[in-house]
């Protein structure tokens, strides 16, 4: 007989937190990982204090793929516990330095869970780049 009671209460449980929202991620992956990083000493320019509070850049990776573009990949983390909404851009450069002008740099909306880590993924749009930048901005949620 009890066991009838425990039902609504698990469904009431679970209608709670749909209505509030889920916002962490438990991820679990490799203690050692296999695969080895080409990770990119970056330099970052910040001037958007309050982004980098929420979803913080950790790390960035590159490489070439076998048609010879540059792929990169971007780990991003939000710091907070709520629901973090972004845009990215990645303008590409030639070897001498001078932006790859392409028909549209379009601004890429995003966003991760409480304390997620996602990684953002681009491949250049020609075998010309050798170089990148990616810009962030903060979207309001």
């Amino acid at each position: 007989m009890k066991k009838l009671h425990i039902v609504p209460l698990i469904a009431a449980v679970g209608l709670v937190a749909l209505a509030t929202g889920c916002t962490t991620v438990n991820t679990v992956g490799n203690a050692q990982p296999v695969a080895q990083k080409q990770m990119v000493n970056d330099k970052r320019v910040l001037t958007d204090a309050s982004l980098d509070r929420k979803v913080r850049i950790v790390g960035v990776n590159s490489a070439v793929n076998d048609a010879g573009f540059l792929k990169i990949q971007v780990e991003v983390q939000n710091t907070t516990r709520r629901h973090q909404s972004f845009t990215y851009r990645v303008e590409w450069f030639d070897q001498n330095g001078m932006l790859i002008n392409l028909p549209s740099y379009t601004s890429i909306p995003r966003s991760v869970e409480g304390k997620e880590s996602i990684f953002l993924s681009a491949t250049a749009p020609t075998e010309r780049a050798r170089d990148f930048r990616i810009k962030f901005l903060e979207t309001l949620n």
